[in-house]
Protein backbone atom coordinates (compact mmCIF):
# COMPACT_ATOMS: atom_id res chain seq x y z
CA UNK A 1 0.00 0.00 0.00
CA UNK A 2 0.87 3.56 0.17
CA UNK A 3 4.25 5.28 1.61
CA UNK A 4 1.74 6.50 3.68
CA UNK A 5 2.05 3.47 5.74
CA UNK A 6 5.70 3.56 5.77
CA UNK A 7 5.90 6.94 7.15
CA UNK A 8 3.24 6.63 10.41
CA UNK A 9 4.57 3.24 11.31
CA UNK A 10 8.20 2.84 10.47
CA UNK A 11 8.96 3.90 14.34
CA UNK A 12 7.13 0.95 15.44
CA UNK A 13 9.66 -1.91 13.34
CA UNK A 14 12.61 -3.47 15.77
CA UNK A 15 15.74 -1.54 15.88
CA UNK A 16 16.99 -5.34 15.77
CA UNK A 17 15.87 -5.67 12.10
CA UNK A 18 19.66 -3.22 11.98
CA UNK A 19 22.75 -4.75 12.41
CA UNK A 20 24.33 -1.38 12.94
CA UNK A 21 24.34 0.16 16.64
CA UNK A 22 25.18 3.64 16.69
CA UNK A 23 28.35 3.97 14.09
CA UNK A 24 30.15 7.25 14.45
CA UNK A 25 29.89 8.15 10.85
CA UNK A 26 26.48 8.56 11.87
CA UNK A 27 25.83 11.26 13.90
CA UNK A 28 27.59 14.16 11.32
CA UNK A 29 24.76 12.47 8.74
CA UNK A 30 21.54 13.15 10.61
CA UNK A 31 20.63 16.37 9.27
CA UNK A 32 21.55 15.34 5.71
CA UNK A 33 19.48 12.07 5.81
CA UNK A 34 16.31 13.65 7.30
CA UNK A 35 16.97 16.43 4.74
CA UNK A 36 17.20 13.52 1.99
CA UNK A 37 13.87 12.10 3.11
CA UNK A 38 11.87 14.97 3.20
CA UNK A 39 12.74 15.56 -0.12
CA UNK A 40 11.81 12.14 -1.69
CA UNK A 41 8.55 12.71 0.33
CA UNK A 42 7.92 15.98 -1.44
CA UNK A 43 8.27 14.16 -4.31
CA UNK A 44 6.07 11.39 -3.46
CA UNK A 45 3.24 12.96 -2.29
CA UNK A 46 3.25 16.37 -4.47
CA UNK A 47 4.45 15.28 -7.71
CA UNK A 48 3.81 11.90 -7.86
CA UNK A 49 7.53 10.82 -8.50
CA UNK A 50 9.61 8.28 -5.97
CA UNK A 51 13.14 8.63 -6.72
CA UNK A 52 14.15 5.33 -4.59
CA UNK A 53 12.10 2.08 -4.24
CA UNK A 54 9.86 1.77 -1.35
CA UNK A 55 12.11 -0.67 0.70
CA UNK A 56 14.80 1.54 0.38
CA UNK A 57 12.52 4.38 1.51
CA UNK A 58 12.01 2.24 4.56
CA UNK A 59 15.22 1.10 5.24
CA UNK A 60 15.89 4.95 5.48
CA UNK A 61 13.15 6.26 7.49
CA UNK A 62 13.79 3.21 10.00
CA UNK A 63 17.17 4.48 9.71
CA UNK A 64 16.97 8.03 10.58
CA UNK A 65 14.63 6.62 13.27
CA UNK A 66 17.33 4.80 14.84
CA UNK A 67 20.12 7.52 14.38
CA UNK A 68 17.77 9.86 16.12
CA UNK A 69 17.92 7.52 19.38
CA UNK A 70 21.59 7.23 18.96
CA UNK A 71 22.23 11.02 19.09
CA UNK A 72 19.60 12.84 20.56
CA UNK A 73 19.05 16.28 19.51
CA UNK A 74 21.11 16.12 16.40
CA UNK A 75 17.74 17.57 14.66
CA UNK A 76 15.64 20.91 16.21
CA UNK A 77 12.79 20.31 13.91
CA UNK A 78 10.63 17.38 13.25
CA UNK A 79 10.42 15.71 10.11
CA UNK A 80 6.51 15.56 8.84
CA UNK A 81 6.61 12.68 6.21
CA UNK A 82 3.34 13.31 5.20
CA UNK A 83 3.93 17.13 5.14
CA UNK A 84 2.91 17.37 1.16
CA UNK A 85 0.38 14.47 0.97
CA UNK A 86 -2.55 16.52 2.51
CA UNK A 87 -5.33 17.48 0.39
CA UNK A 88 -8.74 19.39 0.64
CA UNK A 89 -10.79 16.14 0.24
CA UNK A 90 -11.81 14.41 3.43
CA UNK A 91 -12.27 11.55 3.56
CA UNK A 92 -15.50 9.88 4.95
CA UNK A 93 -13.23 7.22 6.68
CA UNK A 94 -9.84 7.56 7.95
CA UNK A 95 -7.28 5.57 6.53
CA UNK A 96 -5.70 3.35 9.09
CA UNK A 97 -2.19 2.54 7.66
CA UNK A 98 -0.38 -0.72 8.18
CA UNK A 99 2.36 -2.09 11.55
CA UNK A 100 5.28 -3.95 9.48
CA UNK A 101 6.03 -7.49 10.82
CA UNK A 102 9.69 -7.83 10.75
CA UNK A 103 9.45 -12.10 10.29
CA UNK A 104 7.82 -15.15 10.53
CA UNK A 105 8.04 -15.42 14.19
CA UNK A 106 6.65 -11.74 14.79
CA UNK A 107 3.62 -12.70 12.48
CA UNK A 108 3.23 -16.41 14.19
CA UNK A 109 2.99 -13.98 17.03
CA UNK A 110 0.18 -11.87 15.65
CA UNK A 111 -1.46 -15.00 14.54
CA UNK A 112 -1.36 -17.03 17.28
CA UNK A 113 -4.07 -14.25 19.56
CA UNK A 114 -6.16 -13.92 16.70
CA UNK A 115 -8.97 -15.89 15.03
CA UNK A 116 -11.08 -15.62 11.53
CA UNK A 117 -7.76 -14.27 10.23
CA UNK A 118 -7.80 -13.80 6.39
CA UNK A 119 -4.50 -13.33 3.93
CA UNK A 120 -4.46 -11.11 1.12
CA UNK A 121 -1.40 -9.87 -1.26
CA UNK A 122 -0.31 -6.42 -0.40
CA UNK A 123 -1.33 -4.69 -3.77
CA UNK A 124 1.95 -2.29 -4.82
CA UNK A 125 -0.32 0.95 -5.64
CA UNK A 126 -1.86 3.64 -4.72
CA UNK A 127 -4.42 3.83 -1.77
CA UNK A 128 -7.80 5.91 -2.55
CA UNK A 129 -10.98 6.33 -1.08
CA UNK A 130 -13.91 5.39 -3.44
CA UNK A 131 -17.40 7.18 -2.28
CA UNK A 132 -20.72 6.28 -4.44
CA UNK A 133 -23.65 7.70 -4.05
CA UNK A 134 -27.12 5.53 -5.35
CA UNK A 135 -25.20 3.32 -6.85
CA UNK A 136 -22.66 5.72 -9.18
CA UNK A 137 -19.34 6.99 -8.71
CA UNK A 138 -19.40 10.15 -6.90
CA UNK A 139 -16.27 10.72 -5.82
CA UNK A 140 -12.41 8.95 -5.38
CA UNK A 141 -9.61 11.05 -2.77
CA UNK A 142 -6.18 9.91 -2.50
CA UNK A 143 -4.78 8.75 0.63
CA UNK A 144 -3.27 12.52 1.53
CA UNK A 145 -2.20 12.26 4.76
CA UNK A 146 -5.10 9.34 6.03
CA UNK A 147 -7.76 12.04 6.67
CA UNK A 148 -7.52 14.26 3.78
CA UNK A 149 -6.75 13.78 0.52
CA UNK A 150 -6.77 15.20 -3.26
CA UNK A 151 -9.46 15.27 -5.07
CA UNK A 152 -8.66 12.69 -8.00
CA UNK A 153 -12.36 12.18 -9.67
CA UNK A 154 -12.10 13.45 -13.26
CA UNK A 155 -9.05 10.78 -13.57
CA UNK A 156 -10.79 8.00 -11.88
CA UNK A 157 -14.23 8.70 -14.19
CA UNK A 158 -12.07 7.62 -17.31
CA UNK A 159 -10.61 4.49 -15.89
CA UNK A 160 -12.38 1.36 -16.95
CA UNK A 161 -11.27 -0.39 -14.08
CA UNK A 162 -13.02 1.56 -11.60
CA UNK A 163 -16.70 0.27 -11.89
CA UNK A 164 -18.79 3.76 -12.52
CA UNK A 165 -22.20 2.28 -11.55
CA UNK A 166 -23.21 -0.38 -9.31
CA UNK A 167 -25.92 -3.09 -9.98
CA UNK A 168 -27.80 -1.56 -7.03
CA UNK A 169 -28.64 1.97 -5.50
CA UNK A 170 -26.26 1.77 -2.69
CA UNK A 171 -24.27 4.30 -0.95
CA UNK A 172 -21.09 2.83 -0.75
CA UNK A 173 -17.51 3.74 0.62
CA UNK A 174 -14.57 1.55 -0.26
CA UNK A 175 -11.09 1.77 0.57
CA UNK A 176 -8.58 0.21 -2.01
CA UNK A 177 -5.52 0.25 -4.46
CA UNK A 178 -5.22 1.94 -7.82
CA UNK A 179 -2.44 -0.64 -9.54
CA UNK A 180 -0.71 -0.50 -13.07
CA UNK A 181 -1.99 -3.61 -14.77
CA UNK A 182 0.77 -5.99 -15.77
CA UNK A 183 0.94 -9.70 -17.48
CA UNK A 184 1.48 -12.86 -15.03
CA UNK A 185 3.32 -10.51 -13.06
CA UNK A 186 6.18 -12.88 -10.70
CA UNK A 187 7.44 -10.45 -7.75
CA UNK A 188 9.99 -12.92 -7.01
CA UNK A 189 11.47 -12.72 -10.82
CA UNK A 190 10.59 -9.09 -12.13
CA UNK A 191 10.38 -6.87 -8.65
CA UNK A 192 8.18 -4.10 -8.46
CA UNK A 193 8.85 -2.51 -11.81
CA UNK A 194 7.93 0.87 -10.44
CA UNK A 195 4.48 0.07 -11.05
CA UNK A 196 3.41 2.10 -7.95
CA UNK A 197 5.28 5.47 -8.89
CA UNK A 198 3.88 4.84 -12.97
CA UNK A 199 0.25 5.03 -11.15
CA UNK A 200 1.06 7.42 -8.84
CA UNK A 201 2.76 9.59 -11.42
CA UNK A 202 -0.26 9.34 -13.53
CA UNK A 203 -3.17 10.35 -11.21
CA UNK A 204 -1.13 13.44 -10.37
CA UNK A 205 -1.24 14.38 -13.67
CA UNK A 206 -4.15 17.47 -14.71
CA UNK A 207 -5.62 15.52 -17.84
CA UNK A 208 -5.63 11.03 -17.86
CA UNK A 209 -5.21 9.79 -21.38
CA UNK A 210 -7.97 7.24 -22.14
CA UNK A 211 -4.74 5.03 -23.07
CA UNK A 212 -3.19 5.31 -19.44
CA UNK A 213 -6.59 4.93 -17.81
CA UNK A 214 -7.06 1.40 -18.95
CA UNK A 215 -3.50 0.60 -17.59
CA UNK A 216 -5.27 1.09 -13.96
CA UNK A 217 -6.66 -1.75 -12.02
CA UNK A 218 -8.44 -1.46 -8.73
CA UNK A 219 -8.25 -3.50 -5.97
CA UNK A 220 -10.85 -3.34 -3.10
CA UNK A 221 -9.41 -4.17 0.17
CA UNK A 222 -11.72 -2.30 3.06
CA UNK A 223 -15.27 -1.76 3.28
CA UNK A 224 -15.44 0.02 6.46
CA UNK A 225 -19.22 -0.19 6.75
CA UNK A 226 -19.65 -3.40 5.78
CA UNK A 227 -20.80 -6.66 7.15
CA UNK A 228 -18.84 -7.82 10.06
CA UNK A 229 -18.34 -11.37 8.69
CA UNK A 230 -15.72 -11.40 6.49
CA UNK A 231 -17.36 -14.16 3.89
CA UNK A 232 -20.03 -11.95 3.41
CA UNK A 233 -17.99 -9.11 2.77
CA UNK A 234 -15.95 -10.64 -0.01
CA UNK A 235 -19.63 -12.04 -1.14
CA UNK A 236 -21.06 -8.81 -1.52
CA UNK A 237 -18.15 -6.77 -3.00
CA UNK A 238 -18.05 -9.69 -5.66
CA UNK A 239 -21.93 -9.37 -6.83
CA UNK A 240 -21.41 -5.63 -7.07
CA UNK A 241 -18.32 -6.75 -9.42
CA UNK A 242 -15.40 -6.05 -6.77
CA UNK A 243 -13.96 -9.53 -8.00
CA UNK A 244 -10.42 -9.27 -7.12
CA UNK A 245 -11.22 -9.24 -3.42
CA UNK A 246 -12.49 -12.05 -3.39
CA UNK A 247 -10.49 -14.12 -5.67
CA UNK A 248 -7.34 -13.03 -3.93
CA UNK A 249 -8.58 -13.67 -0.18
CA UNK A 250 -7.93 -16.78 2.05
CA UNK A 251 -8.73 -17.85 5.30
CA UNK A 252 -5.77 -18.83 7.30
CA UNK A 253 -5.48 -21.00 10.89
CA UNK A 254 -1.61 -20.92 11.66
CA UNK A 255 1.20 -19.22 10.44
CA UNK A 256 2.36 -22.32 8.01
CA UNK A 257 -0.56 -21.29 6.12
CA UNK A 258 0.19 -17.78 5.76
CA UNK A 259 3.82 -19.01 4.68
CA UNK A 260 2.06 -20.79 1.81
CA UNK A 261 0.03 -18.44 0.39
CA UNK A 262 2.76 -15.60 0.96
CA UNK A 263 5.42 -17.97 -0.96
CA UNK A 264 3.01 -18.91 -3.38
CA UNK A 265 2.09 -14.60 -4.36
CA UNK A 266 5.29 -14.20 -4.20
CA UNK A 267 6.80 -16.72 -7.08
CA UNK A 268 3.10 -16.74 -8.86
CA UNK A 269 2.07 -14.77 -11.63
CA UNK A 270 -0.41 -11.79 -10.26
CA UNK A 271 -1.47 -9.52 -12.62
CA UNK A 272 -0.11 -6.15 -10.39
CA UNK A 273 3.06 -6.10 -8.52
CA UNK A 274 2.76 -6.60 -4.81
CA UNK A 275 5.19 -6.08 -1.93
CA UNK A 276 4.17 -8.72 0.21
CA UNK A 277 0.75 -9.87 2.22
CA UNK A 278 -1.47 -8.62 4.53
CA UNK A 279 -3.25 -10.65 7.23
CA UNK A 280 -6.54 -9.43 8.25
CA UNK A 281 -9.00 -9.88 11.32
CA UNK A 282 -12.35 -10.67 10.38
CA UNK A 283 -13.42 -8.32 13.59
CA UNK A 284 -12.66 -5.12 13.94
CA UNK A 285 -13.71 -1.56 15.49
CA UNK A 286 -16.62 0.66 14.05
CA UNK A 287 -15.55 3.04 11.20
CA UNK A 288 -15.96 5.69 12.88
CA UNK A 289 -13.44 4.27 15.29
CA UNK A 290 -10.71 4.04 12.83
CA UNK A 291 -7.58 6.39 13.14
CA UNK A 292 -4.96 7.57 11.25
CA UNK A 293 -2.46 4.97 12.40
CA UNK A 294 -2.04 1.27 12.97
CA UNK A 295 -5.04 -1.00 13.51
CA UNK A 296 -5.17 -3.73 15.75
CA UNK A 297 -7.03 -5.97 13.21
CA UNK A 298 -4.55 -5.68 10.23
CA UNK A 299 -0.77 -6.40 9.54
CA UNK A 300 1.49 -6.31 6.91
CA UNK A 301 4.19 -9.05 6.50
CA UNK A 302 6.24 -8.02 3.76
CA UNK A 303 8.35 -9.84 1.28
CA UNK A 304 12.14 -10.39 1.69
CA UNK A 305 13.91 -7.47 0.63
CA UNK A 306 15.75 -7.43 -2.79
CA UNK A 307 18.24 -4.51 -1.67
CA UNK A 308 19.60 -3.06 1.42
CA UNK A 309 20.48 0.16 2.45
CA UNK A 310 24.57 0.31 3.40
CA UNK A 311 26.47 2.73 5.33
CA UNK A 312 30.35 3.30 3.98
CA UNK A 313 33.01 3.16 6.21
CA UNK A 314 35.91 2.53 4.46
CA UNK A 315 37.04 2.55 0.71
CA UNK A 316 39.58 0.41 -0.32
CA UNK A 317 41.99 -0.29 -3.06
CA UNK A 318 42.97 -3.39 -4.01
CA UNK A 319 45.45 -4.29 -6.43
CA UNK A 320 45.39 -7.86 -8.32
CA UNK A 321 48.11 -10.04 -9.97
CA UNK A 322 47.59 -7.94 -13.27
CA UNK A 323 47.48 -4.63 -12.19
CA UNK A 324 43.53 -4.13 -11.92
CA UNK A 325 43.13 -1.81 -9.66
CA UNK A 326 39.22 -2.85 -7.50
CA UNK A 327 37.84 -0.64 -5.09
CA UNK A 328 36.35 -2.13 -2.14
CA UNK A 329 33.70 -1.15 0.26
CA UNK A 330 33.66 -1.28 3.99
CA UNK A 331 30.04 -1.20 4.79
CA UNK A 332 28.49 -0.81 8.30
CA UNK A 333 27.30 -4.82 8.21
CA UNK A 334 23.56 -4.74 7.82
CA UNK A 335 21.72 -8.28 6.50
CA UNK A 336 19.61 -9.21 2.90
CA UNK A 337 18.52 -12.55 2.54
CA UNK A 338 19.35 -14.09 5.95
CA UNK A 339 23.22 -13.38 4.99
CA UNK A 340 25.58 -10.63 6.66
CA UNK A 341 27.10 -8.65 4.16
CA UNK A 342 30.40 -6.18 5.17
CA UNK A 343 31.94 -5.97 2.04
CA UNK A 344 31.15 -4.94 -1.47
CA UNK A 345 32.78 -4.56 -4.65
CA UNK A 346 33.03 -1.65 -6.73
CA UNK A 347 33.83 -3.68 -9.52
CA UNK A 348 36.41 -0.96 -11.22
CA UNK A 349 38.37 2.04 -10.56
CA UNK A 350 36.47 3.88 -13.37
CA UNK A 351 32.84 2.85 -12.45
CA UNK A 352 34.24 4.12 -8.55
CA UNK A 353 35.28 7.35 -10.19
CA UNK A 354 32.13 8.04 -11.97
CA UNK A 355 30.26 7.11 -8.81
CA UNK A 356 32.43 8.82 -6.44
CA UNK A 357 31.80 7.19 -3.33
CA UNK A 358 33.14 8.02 -0.02
CA UNK A 359 33.10 7.04 3.74
CA UNK A 360 29.77 8.34 5.17
CA UNK A 361 27.82 8.02 1.87
CA UNK A 362 24.85 5.18 2.03
CA UNK A 363 24.45 3.12 -1.00
CA UNK A 364 21.77 0.00 -1.98
CA UNK A 365 23.53 -3.33 -1.92
CA UNK A 366 21.69 -6.61 -3.45
CA UNK A 367 22.43 -9.80 -4.29
CA UNK A 368 23.68 -11.72 -7.56
CA UNK A 369 22.44 -15.26 -8.18
CA UNK A 370 21.46 -14.59 -3.98
CA UNK A 371 24.87 -15.12 -2.96
CA UNK A 372 27.28 -12.33 -4.37
CA UNK A 373 27.13 -9.00 -2.92
CA UNK A 374 26.30 -6.22 -5.70
CA UNK A 375 26.66 -2.53 -5.80
CA UNK A 376 23.67 -0.72 -7.25
CA UNK A 377 24.20 2.89 -6.97
CA UNK A 378 24.86 5.74 -4.46
CA UNK A 379 21.45 6.95 -2.58
CA UNK A 380 22.55 9.29 -0.46
CA UNK A 381 26.14 11.11 -0.44
CA UNK A 382 27.99 12.77 2.46
CA UNK A 383 28.37 16.09 3.22
CA UNK A 384 31.53 15.39 3.71
CA UNK A 385 34.20 14.28 1.06
CA UNK A 386 36.96 12.64 2.66
CA UNK A 387 39.95 12.72 0.80
CA UNK A 388 41.17 9.19 -0.27
CA UNK A 389 44.50 7.68 -1.29
CA UNK A 390 43.33 6.43 -4.66
CA UNK A 391 46.13 4.23 -6.57
CA UNK A 392 47.57 5.65 -10.08
CA UNK A 393 46.56 3.04 -12.70
CA UNK A 394 49.13 4.00 -15.10
CA UNK A 395 51.74 2.57 -12.49
CA UNK A 396 50.42 -0.91 -12.11
CA UNK A 397 49.82 -3.67 -14.94
CA UNK A 398 50.70 -6.49 -15.99
CA UNK A 399 54.69 -6.63 -15.59
CA UNK A 400 54.53 -4.17 -12.53
CA UNK A 401 55.42 -5.00 -9.03
CA UNK A 402 57.00 -8.09 -8.71
CA UNK A 403 59.36 -6.59 -5.77
CA UNK A 404 58.48 -4.99 -2.81
CA UNK A 405 58.90 -1.29 -4.19
CA UNK A 406 56.73 1.33 -3.27
CA UNK A 407 53.38 0.94 -3.15
CA UNK A 408 54.07 -2.36 -4.61
CA UNK A 409 52.84 -4.84 -1.87
CA UNK A 410 49.34 -5.30 -2.39
CA UNK A 411 50.25 -6.59 -6.16
CA UNK A 412 53.13 -8.40 -4.90
CA UNK A 413 50.85 -10.29 -2.70
CA UNK A 414 48.29 -10.97 -5.09
CA UNK A 415 51.03 -12.55 -7.69
CA UNK A 416 52.52 -14.49 -4.77
CA UNK A 417 48.65 -15.82 -4.05
CA UNK A 418 48.19 -16.62 -7.49
CA UNK A 419 51.55 -18.76 -7.79
CA UNK A 420 50.74 -21.36 -4.97
CA UNK A 421 46.73 -21.39 -6.05
CA UNK A 422 45.37 -23.76 -7.73
CA UNK A 423 45.82 -22.28 -10.86
CA UNK A 424 49.44 -22.00 -10.17
CA UNK A 425 51.98 -24.42 -8.47
CA UNK A 426 49.18 -26.06 -5.99
CA UNK A 427 51.03 -26.01 -3.31
CA UNK A 428 49.29 -27.27 -0.27
CA UNK A 429 48.16 -25.12 3.24
CA UNK A 430 49.69 -22.23 1.58
CA UNK A 431 47.65 -19.08 0.62
CA UNK A 432 47.30 -15.53 0.75
CA UNK A 433 47.58 -15.36 5.04
CA UNK A 434 51.01 -17.09 4.86
CA UNK A 435 52.48 -15.24 2.18
CA UNK A 436 51.49 -11.84 3.99
CA UNK A 437 53.16 -12.98 7.30
CA UNK A 438 56.83 -14.24 5.61
CA UNK A 439 56.36 -10.58 3.91
CA UNK A 440 55.84 -8.80 7.19
CA UNK A 441 58.69 -10.58 8.53
CA UNK A 442 60.88 -9.63 6.25
CA UNK A 443 61.29 -12.78 4.44
CA UNK A 444 60.13 -12.17 1.06
CA UNK A 445 61.01 -9.23 -0.36
CA UNK A 446 60.58 -10.24 -4.41
CA UNK A 447 58.36 -13.21 -6.05
CA UNK A 448 60.82 -15.56 -5.79
CA UNK A 449 62.45 -15.02 -2.33
CA UNK A 450 60.80 -18.10 -0.70
CA UNK A 451 62.91 -20.85 -2.54
CA UNK A 452 65.50 -19.98 -0.15
CA UNK A 453 63.89 -19.99 2.74
CA UNK A 454 64.89 -22.63 5.41
CA UNK A 455 63.77 -23.74 8.62
CA UNK A 456 66.04 -21.02 10.69
CA UNK A 457 64.58 -18.43 9.49
CA UNK A 458 60.70 -19.60 9.33
CA UNK A 459 61.32 -20.37 13.52
CA UNK A 460 61.94 -16.98 13.52
CA UNK A 461 58.26 -15.91 13.15
CA UNK A 462 56.00 -15.51 16.13
CA UNK A 463 52.80 -17.37 15.76
CA UNK A 464 54.54 -20.26 14.12
CA UNK A 465 54.34 -22.95 15.50
CA UNK A 466 56.42 -26.70 15.03
CA UNK A 467 53.98 -28.34 13.21
CA UNK A 468 53.14 -25.07 11.06
CA UNK A 469 56.55 -24.30 10.40
CA UNK A 470 57.42 -27.97 8.84
CA UNK A 471 54.50 -27.84 6.83
CA UNK A 472 55.17 -24.69 5.27
CA UNK A 473 58.66 -25.48 4.33
CA UNK A 474 57.33 -29.29 2.99
CA UNK A 475 55.10 -27.18 0.73
CA UNK A 476 57.70 -24.70 -0.79
CA UNK A 477 59.78 -27.26 -1.27
CA UNK A 478 57.91 -29.38 -3.06
CA UNK A 479 57.83 -26.55 -5.83
CA UNK A 480 60.99 -27.78 -7.21
CA UNK A 481 59.21 -30.87 -8.65
CA UNK A 482 56.34 -28.90 -10.58
CA UNK A 483 56.57 -29.31 -13.87
CA UNK A 484 57.35 -26.94 -16.38
CA UNK A 485 54.19 -26.23 -17.68
CA UNK A 486 52.99 -25.31 -14.11
CA UNK A 487 55.74 -22.43 -13.40
CA UNK A 488 55.05 -21.32 -16.49
CA UNK A 489 51.50 -20.78 -15.24
CA UNK A 490 52.55 -19.69 -11.80
CA UNK A 491 54.44 -17.02 -13.50
CA UNK A 492 51.69 -15.65 -15.04
CA UNK A 493 51.66 -16.59 -18.69
CA UNK A 494 48.88 -15.19 -20.92
CA UNK A 495 46.23 -17.89 -21.74
CA UNK A 496 47.68 -20.39 -24.66
CA UNK A 497 46.72 -23.63 -25.16
CA UNK A 498 48.81 -26.72 -23.68
CA UNK A 499 50.28 -27.48 -26.77
CA UNK A 500 51.65 -24.17 -27.75
CA UNK A 501 54.32 -24.02 -24.86
CA UNK A 502 56.00 -27.74 -26.14
CA UNK A 503 59.62 -26.80 -25.51
CA UNK A 504 62.03 -25.42 -22.31
CA UNK A 505 62.26 -21.76 -22.01
CA UNK A 506 64.71 -20.94 -24.01
CA UNK A 507 62.47 -22.24 -26.94
CA UNK A 508 59.58 -20.19 -26.33
CA UNK A 509 61.85 -16.99 -25.11
CA UNK A 510 63.42 -17.16 -28.94
CA UNK A 511 60.06 -16.85 -30.88
CA UNK A 512 58.93 -13.20 -31.67
CA UNK A 513 55.32 -11.84 -32.50
CA UNK A 514 55.33 -13.47 -35.85
CA UNK A 515 56.57 -16.98 -34.85
CA UNK A 516 53.27 -17.19 -32.12
CA UNK A 517 51.36 -15.90 -34.41
CA UNK A 518 52.14 -18.50 -36.98
CA UNK A 519 50.67 -21.48 -34.44
CA UNK A 520 47.29 -22.15 -34.62
CA UNK A 521 45.15 -20.69 -32.60
CA UNK A 522 47.07 -17.49 -31.67
CA UNK A 523 45.42 -14.69 -32.65
CA UNK A 524 47.53 -10.90 -33.17
CA UNK A 525 46.39 -10.22 -29.70
CA UNK A 526 47.47 -12.76 -27.76
CA UNK A 527 50.56 -13.19 -29.99
CA UNK A 528 51.53 -9.61 -28.92
CA UNK A 529 50.99 -10.93 -25.28
CA UNK A 530 52.84 -13.39 -25.51
CA UNK A 531 55.81 -12.16 -27.27
CA UNK A 532 55.82 -9.37 -24.89
CA UNK A 533 55.33 -11.15 -21.58
CA UNK A 534 58.57 -13.73 -22.31
CA UNK A 535 60.61 -11.10 -23.53
CA UNK A 536 59.84 -8.44 -20.38
CA UNK A 537 63.21 -7.96 -18.19
CA UNK A 538 61.60 -8.91 -15.42
CA UNK A 539 60.32 -12.51 -16.38
CA UNK A 540 63.88 -13.02 -18.02
CA UNK A 541 65.53 -12.76 -14.70
CA UNK A 542 62.63 -14.64 -12.69
CA UNK A 543 63.54 -17.29 -15.44
CA UNK A 544 67.17 -17.44 -14.89
CA UNK A 545 66.65 -17.25 -10.85
CA UNK A 546 64.73 -20.61 -11.74
CA UNK A 547 67.33 -21.66 -13.72
CA UNK A 548 70.08 -21.62 -11.19
CA UNK A 549 67.32 -23.23 -8.70
CA UNK A 550 67.67 -26.46 -11.30
CA UNK A 551 63.70 -26.02 -11.72
CA UNK A 552 63.26 -28.49 -15.00
CA UNK A 553 62.47 -26.77 -18.16
CA UNK A 554 64.65 -23.71 -17.37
Amino acid sequence: MMRLSIALLLSILPLSLWAEDCPVEARAQVSTLAEQLRQWDDSYHRLGQSPVSDELYDQARQRLAHWRQCFPGTIATPDNPLASARGTRPHPVAHTGLEKLPDEQAAAAWLATREDVWIQPKVDGVAVTLVYRKGRLSQVISRGDGARGHDWSASAYKIPGIIQQLPEPIDLVLQGELYWRLDDHVQSANGGLNARSKVAGLMNRKQLSNTDAKGIGLFVWAWPKGPSAFTERLATLERLGFTDSRRYSHPIRDITEATHWRTYWYNHPLPFASDGVVLHQAQRAPAERWQVNAPYWAVAWKYPAAKTLALVRNVQFKIGRTGRITPMLELEPVRLDDRKISRVSVGSLARWQTLDIRPGDQVSISLTGQVIPRLDEVILRSTTRADLPVPNPGKFHAMSCWQLDPDCEEQLLARLTWLSGNQGLALPHIGRETWNVLIQAGLIAGFLDWLTLDAAELANIEGFGDRSRARVLESLHSARQRPFAQWLKALGIPPAARNNLEGNWQTLVARDTQAWLNIDGIGPGRAAQLSAFFRDPHIQALAETLRMAGIDGF
